[in-house]
Formats: C-alpha cells, sequence, structure tokens
C-alpha cells in the first residue's frame, strides 16, 4: 500500500514527466540532424519549477559535447520537425534550445537553467550514457537523470532523487555552474510550442 500511495505521490507532482507518446526517429533523421558546436563542454541541468508552489515539474539535461543534445526523460516537448529517439533530441542549436525553454516557461511554470563546465572526457562520458539509456517511463525525470550523472566522473556525489528540485538545490553547490531562469506570462500550450519552434526553424 505504501508503494502505491508513494507513486500516486510522485505522479501528480511530477505531471510534466508524462509517458512519452512520441515516435522516435530513424537513425537516418539522427544522423542528419546531428549538430556540433565548438567553445567549452558543459552540462546543463535543466528544471521546470512551479511559480505558485516552488515545486518542480520536470528535470532535462543538455549535454554539449561532440555533439548538442538534449536528454529529456519522459519529456512532452513534441513536434514533426524535432528529431526525437530514446528520449533524446538531436540537433540542438542555440535557437532549438531557446525554443525549448520557451515551450515550458508559462505563466504558471519559470525554467531554471544550471550549466556547468566540464571536460571534454566528461563531456564525451555523458554524452554516451544519455545516448544509450532508452525512453524513460513517466515521473522519472529526476530519478533517471541524477542517476546517470552520478555515473560521469566527478559527479558521483549526486544522490538519486524524483524531486526535480531537490536535483536543482544539488546541482547548486557544483563549482563553476551558471545558472539562468526564464519567465514567460502565457499558456505554455500547444500554440507556444508550435510558436518556440516555428522560430527557431525560421531564423
Amino acid at each position: 500500500m505504501k508503494r502505491i500511495l508513494f507513486g500516486l505521490a510522485l505522479a501528480s507532482l511530477l505531471a510534466a514527466c508524462a509517458n512519452d507518446m512520441g515516435v522516435d526517429a530513424t537513425p537516418e533523421r539522427v544522423a542528419a540532424a546531428v549538430y556540433r558546436e565548438g567553445g567549452p563542454k558543459s552540462l546543463t541541468v535543466i528544471t521546470m519549477v512551479n511559480n505558485r508552489t516552488g515545486s518542480g515539474g520536470h528535470t532535462a539535461l543538455m549535454v554539449k559535447g561532440s555533439q548538442t543534445v538534449i536528454f529529456d526523460p519522459a519529456g512532452s516537448f513534441r513536434d514533426e520537425r524535432i528529431v526525437e529517439r530514446g528520449d533524446v533530441i538531436y540537433g540542438v542549436t542555440p535557437k532549438w534550445l531557446s525554443a525549448y525553454k520557451s515551450a515550458h516557461a508559462r505563466s504558471t511554470y519559470h525554467v531554471v537553467s544550471q550549466e556547468i563546465p566540464v571536460t571534454a572526457a566528461q563531456a564525451e562520458q555523458a554524452l554516451r550514457l544519455v545516448l544509450s539509456n532508452g525512453a524513460v517511463p513517466g515521473a522519472y525525470c529526476a530519478n533517471s537523470t541524477t542517476r546517470l550523472l552520478q555515473q560521469v566522473d566527478g559527479f558521483q556525489n549526486i544522490k538519486t532523487t524524483f524531486y526535480p528540485v531537490k536535483f536543482m538545490e544539488q546541482v547548486a553547490t557544483l563549482p563553476g555552474v551558471k545558472t539562468t531562469k526564464l519567465y514567460e506570462n502565457d499558456n505554455g500550450d500547444r500554440v507556444d510550442v508550435n510558436g518556440a519552434v516555428t522560430a527557431a526553424k525560421s531564423q
């Protein structure tokens, strides 16, 4: 009974971590979408935070290594123009990242981005982990991301949690973290998603 109640509590707290209803892109589309960006390597923890309660709604992880992807476990960022496979969004240019965050920011949630500088080796280790992880069940976004990050050299002290804000608080203590927040006063509905995606594709 306790496990059932715990599961129901998680489902209500992490409603944004829904079951993945998207269709995996083909390997050919994935290969064509690969985006490589120069400059320093980084991991960015992205957390959607309720403006009223302060609780977390979703966790994602952007990896900037030999290619840039977003691990979006049980995420809801869906559009036919998005190349996604196994809960990984490919081809994440700066404009696509902006679109991703804008699609989640709304009158009820803001988006916290925590960029962590890492070595090329750490970035590649994280990239291999997210690419091999596969799709994640609903309500396991923070859990899967913390478990994955624990396997990256230098991040072994990250504790497993089901709660996005508790994960965000752990990340805030890491050295060199750069934190930004995005607030938008809209409904965050399908129209907003389309607008963000269209802006990313057209600019």
